[in-house]
């Protein structure tokens, strides 16, 4: 499979052509790094002594395959057809349509969000969020595929994998955003754990400032305490059998920022037995054992990580009831409890039962 790992950032063919160029005139000085390339990169210079290579009279079609088969492809065609195909989806591109889980978002949940593309680095801005990454496309594929790195964002080391489809202005893609499958198929259903995004291009001008990221510093390590997985094995109780079932979102704040209202229709909360899982466009963003002690106030509630980057380890928490209605204050990964919730660091969501 073909991908610009390897290339350099926002491949353009004329920066590679130029590169072909240097090499080879690079070669015919006798420079032994440039040899040294060709022996290993061009098959034809493979047995071939540094003096031979020198002397073989090699032309710039063989320098073009020799960066080509640097850069991870088996030809200069191939390695000029992928980067005209990166090229092609440059611009600044919106939302005309998305479905995530099977589930259609309302078009005004759409109207600001936009995916800005320059080479192979991305920044999608929304409301909610933005998110920026890298991407590489294997367009030989049916349907092409499409892989995204999360670089900055609330999914910054994520990596999802999908397929796309470009037709002059539209791009389709589906993409997976809970698990590691890549679809098949432009389509969703419930449980698939894939969207389905339609995007119309409105500008085909290389957009501005799309760096791909910075990568955030790295996060503390965070250990649990000895034995706590067992600790969660807890019996029912009257506290558990309240939160069990299903239950939609209300709020949900995350260090300060508020998710639109339009969002929060694609959130779900269900817990069966104490074993819980938050679901947010299709993507579960909690998956754990809840263990909660009604003695204290405000009444503690605690999460085993059974999933994703929290995996084994404890977040620390607190809750309130208020009438159906029950919240949660969730400290960051490593931090202590909140005492109250006028403590705003982590997550505030709020719930109500579904009918």
């Amino acid at each position: 499979m073909a991908t610009s790992k390897k290339l350099p950032s926002r491949p353009h063919l004329d920066h590679l052509r130029k590169q072909a160029k240097s090499l080879l005139a690079a070669l015919k000085e006798g420079d032994p790094a440039a040899i040294a390339a060709f022996v290993e990169h061009l098959p034809e210079a493979r047995r071939m002594s540094a003096a031979e290579v020198t002397a073989a009279g090699f032309r710039l079609a063989d320098a073009q395959s020799v960066v080509a088969r640097q850069t991870g492809f088996a030809s200069w065609p191939g390695l000029s057809r992928h980067v005209q195909q990166l090229r092609g989806l440059e611009g600044d591109w919106r939302f005309e349509s998305l479905e995530i889980d099977g589930m259609t978002v309302p078009a005004a949940a759409l109207g600001a969000s936009r995916i800005l593309m320059d080479g192979d680095r991305f920044r999608t801005e929304s409301p909610e969020a933005n998110y920026e990454g890298h991407f590489s496309i294997d367009a030989d594929e049916s349907p092409a595929h499409i892989t995204i790195e999360f670089i900055s964002g609330p999914e910054a080391g994520n990596t999802s994998k999908g397929i796309y489809e470009l037709a002059g202005d539209t791009l389709r893609l589906c993409l997976c955003v809970q698990g590691d499958e890549r679809p098949t198929a432009f389509a969703t259903k419930p449980g698939s754990g894939h969207a389905h995004e339609r995007l119309r291009r409105v500008s085909a001008a290389r957009p501005e400032n799309v760096t791909g990221g910075t990568p955030p510093p790295p996060a503390p390590e965070v250990v649990a305490p000895r034995g706590a997985r067992a600790a969660f094995d807890v019996p029912p109780s009257e506290a558990l059998r309240r939160l069990g079932g299903d239950w939609a979102a209300v709020a949900l704040v995350m260090d300060g920022k508020a998710m639109p209202d339009t969002w929060l229709a694609l959130g779900s909360r269900t817990m069966h037995g104490n074993e819980l899982k938050v679901v947010f466009g299709g993507q579960t963003v909690v998956h754990a054992k809840v263990r909660i002690d009604e003695s204290v106030s405000p009444i503690a509630v605690d999460y085993y990580n059974l999933g994703g980057k929290a995996e084994g380890t404890v977040t620390y928490g607190i809750m309130a009831w208020d009438g159906d209605e029950a919240e949660f204050l969730m400290a960051p990964p490593g931090a202590p409890r909140p005492t109250s919730f006028a403590d705003r660091k982590g997550t505030l969501s709020r719930w109500r039962r579904r009918a």
